[in-house]
């Protein structure tokens, strides 16, 4: 299964109630689809996924399987610290149509690697759908070891990581052992060319719902042999990922979102709606890039 090479984590629209806004959600999909998105993961972490309910999960899930109709892969995000419940909405998700599914490393519980491969393994055999693992040892508070991604690697269906460990050695240990169609993603979208440059595929990404053409273009310079144009594409695009994540994710993108005219929405709590010092920060950003990345 072929993902793409940018692949966006999709927010998940809010109405004013705080309920999730298909209007939006339509809107959203094919603002991302003309930017350049390779595929859409739906329900992850951008996605708010710990305040989705399992019904709004299948919902959103059925919903944009639906207004894609086949134009990119739709990957769910079902990944959960509860093995059982994941591969209930694993199988729920396949049932909707989806083209692949994003695990997860399981938070909180602090499984042991060899936990961690038995919870996948337990996942994987229960659907005939290509998975992503997740690993962000950042919010799941454990790290998967590059040595557990190789043996799950082994796996038929488990095709590809999202690596958001921000380690390049790490990547680098995966691409090499892994076998040559297993694809690594960054998880972060600063390290987008880095990654592009000891063989990873591409970037699961947030920045991609503001500057996707640009990523898109810039992936391509790197696709074409022209690396220095992709290396100023890349310090040039920085500032604007790095302000994207200057509160917790998705509460900044949502707010770039609704200040460039696509609504969204709030967020849910306990994520918080940007304070009116960190709007003004973002939107000035927004606007100095905009003509540096013309």
């Amino acid at each position: 299964m072929n993902f793409g090479q940018l692949i966006t984590a999709m927010v998940t629209p809010f109405d004013e109630q705080g309920e999730i806004d298909f209007i939006a959600t339509r809107n959203l999909i094919n603002h991302l689809l003309e930017s350049g998105s390779d595929g859409l993961v739906v329900a992850g972490t951008t996605g708010e996924s710990p305040t989705l309910t399992l019904e709004e999960k299948v919902n959103l899930f059925e919903f944009t399987v639906q207004v894609v109709a086949g134009r990119v892969p739709v990957i769910a995000g079902t990944g959960s610290n509860n093995t059982r419940e994941s591969v209930q909405l694993t199988k729920q998700a396949e049932a909707a149509g989806v083209d692949g599914i994003m695990l997860v490393v399981p938070y909180y519980n602090k499984p042991s690697q060899e936990g961690m491969f038995q919870h996948f393994s337990v996942i994987a055999e229960s659907t005939s759908l290509p998975i992503m693992l997740y690993n962000i040892p950042g919010r799941s508070s454990v790290n998967m070891s590059p040595e557990t991604i190789i043996r799950l690697a082994d796996i038929p269906n488990i095709v590809a990581v999202k690596e958001a460990s921000g380690n390049l050695d790490a990547m680098s240990d995966i691409i090499e052992n892994t076998p040559s169609n297993f694809a690594l993603y960054s998880g972060d979208d600063g390290l987008t060319l880095p990654a592009l440059s000891i063989g990873g595929a591409g970037v699961v990404s947030v920045s991609a719902h503001i500057i996707g053409p640009q990523m898109k273009t810039m992936i391509g310079h790197f696709n074409s042999g022209r690396i220095r144009e992709a290396a100023t594409m890349h310090r040039r695009m920085l500032p604007i990922m790095k302000e994207l994540f200057a509160a917790p994710n998705p509460s900044p993108v949502k707010a770039a979102l609704n200040l460039e005219g696509v609504a969204v929405g709030g967020v849910r709590l306990p994520m918080l709606p940007l304070t009116d010092a960190q709007l003004n920060s973002l939107n000035r950003v927004l606007h100095k890039q905009e003509t540096i990345l013309l």
